[in-house]
């Protein structure tokens, strides 16, 4: 549909060409445009649009702050040109993608060649278990990420790499609370070595890795007590019903535990904090 504000051209019968009517031009009833009503005249802010009866309404605001409701559609002018007004569709909202450890996605970046520097964990599963949070982020960072297999290694693994500027060593040590023989080897460790301005050691209270997984995560309330005497991970799985005969079920069963953590949310914030002030402390400038 077209409109002519002024009427009809009184050439027309001798200028077919001087009369052809602006088609109307499809606008988006955006919130806040000020258009008029081609039939009355009624200029006002569109302040929102809604369906009634089968069709869409849009009501307009005029400069004294009245309402009045129009029909969604042709019939309108901006700045004196005809315009259809077709409804409004907001742009979606950004979104800004975050890696597993909640920090802010850098797209398209490419791993970084590693570092000097080092975090060290225990085992295996706590390895496998900071590379699924932080592994993005890390990579980034160029920082790798070595299993000592076990706290006892830490003065060896220490006395080779020898660390120093450029190269530091963050370790995550479990069960890492006072009065435990993990507490004493660290501190007998940092106490008489030469580089330990260069070394951070961080613990959580845990008695493994496992422990660190929200239990709610594994559909239960808490992580249960196992009696001294029984193998830790074996009176977990026990626990959960799930086998428990020998090693390669306690490979399958942390697989079955990892496979439920999906990014920090999923772990206990004692871990959380403990690895990020780690990789601030390897990435931090000299």
């Amino acid at each position: 549909m077209s409109f002519d504000r002024y009427g009809p051209d009184i050439l027309a019968s001798s200028s077919p060409s001087s009369h052809r009517r602006r088609q109307s031009e499809k606008v988006e009833a955006a919130p806040g445009l000020v258009v008029e009503d081609f039939e009355t005249g009624w200029v006002g802010a569109i302040t929102r649009v809604e369906k009634s009866g089968g069709e869409h309404i849009v009501e307009l605001e005029d400069r004294r702050g009245k309402l009045r409701s129009f029909v969604l559609g042709p019939g309108f002018l901006i700045d004196g040109k005809p315009v259809e007004l077709v409804q409004h569709r907001p742009a979606a909202a950004k979104t800004t993608a975050v890696t597993a450890s909640g920090s802010r996605a850098v797209s398209g970046a490419r791993a970084r060649v590693a570092r000097g520097s080092r975090i060290w964990v225990e085992g295996k599963h706590d390895a496998e278990l900071v590379e699924k949070i932080w592994g993005e982020d890390l990579r980034i960072e160029g920082v790798v990420v070595e299993p000592l297999g076990g706290l006892d290694l830490l003065p060896e693994w220490l006395a080779e790499f020898e660390p120093g500027r450029g190269r530091k060593v963050g370790v995550l040590a479990d069960h890492l609370i006072e009065g435990t023989k993990e507490t004493r080897l660290v501190s007998d460790v940092l106490a008489t070595s030469s580089f330990r301005e260069h070394v951070m050691v961080l613990g959580h209270p845990y008695v493994d890795i496992w422990q660190a997984v929200r239990p709610e995560r594994l559909g239960i309330d808490a992580w249960p007590t196992i009696p001294k005497g029984t193998d830790w991970k074996t009176g977990i799985l026990a626990h959960l019903g799930w086998p428990h005969g020998g090693p390669a079920d306690v490979r399958m069963g942390w697989q079955r535990i990892l496979r439920q953590v999906g990014s920090y949310a999923d772990v206990e914030a004692t871990l959380s904090g403990r690895v990020e002030e780690l990789i601030d402390f390897v990435t931090a400038s000299d």
